[in-house]
């Protein structure tokens, strides 16, 4: 059963396009750390708008991003506003909260962004984003800090880097590389090997 109060609101999705949250979750950063080299496939799971899956899908040269989401009002959102040079480079897909209608060893990259202290059952996600990735694959996962910070959400339910570590491991991921360079938020990123 879903907590719909740990879900993000579909009715402040304003606040989900809002620039400034590039403050401190730099874009250009993140595609850096990632460390990819011409990616074809992207899979975004939790996309909400597609801020990222737009802004990462422009740092491709060709390829698609896959805006994955379990709220139909987001997805509707995003496919009216997508502007046209990302119409057929990013798609969004209506997932379930544990799966994602995607084939098996197809993406290069699978992340999620401020989506970790949203989930129910983390580990099961985390396992869908390994079967999605292709050999040498990366998992990218940022979420809020479990600390007081200037907006996010309540502390209480948000999660440690620690644990969110633990749960890659034992989803399969290796070599997990935790970067501090973002002022609010854990940023972990694995491989699948």
């Amino acid at each position: 059963m879903v907590s719909e109060s740990k879900k993000f609101d579909p009715k402040k999705l304003a606040k989900l396009n809002d620039p400034r949250r590039l403050e401190h979750l730099n874009h250009d950063l993140i595609w850096e750390k990632a460390g990819l080299k011409n990616p074809s496939v992207v899979v975004d799971i939790g996309a909400g708008t597609g801020f990222f899956a737009l802004l990462f899908s422009a740092k491709m040269k060709k390829g698609t991003v896959y805006a994955c989401d379990i709220s139909d009002e987001m997805l509707s959102w995003l496919e009216e506003h997508l502007p046209p040079e990302s119409k057929g480079r990013v798609i969004p897909v209506k997932m379930e909260e544990s799966s994602v209608p995607l084939p098996a060893d197809m993406a290069d990259l699978v992340y999620m962004i401020n989506l970790h202290h949203e989930l129910e059952e983390p580990l099961r996600i985390i396992r869908e984003a390994l079967r999605l990735l292709t050999r040498g694959g990366k998992l990218l996962i940022i979420d809020w800090k479990k600390e007081k910070t200037p907006e996010g959400p309540p502390v209480e339910i948000r999660v440690t880097e620690e644990t969110i570590e633990s749960q890659m491991l034992k989803a399969g991921f290796r070599d997990i590389m935790k970067y501090s360079v973002l002022p609010y938020h854990h940023f972990l990123v694995g491989e699948k090997t």
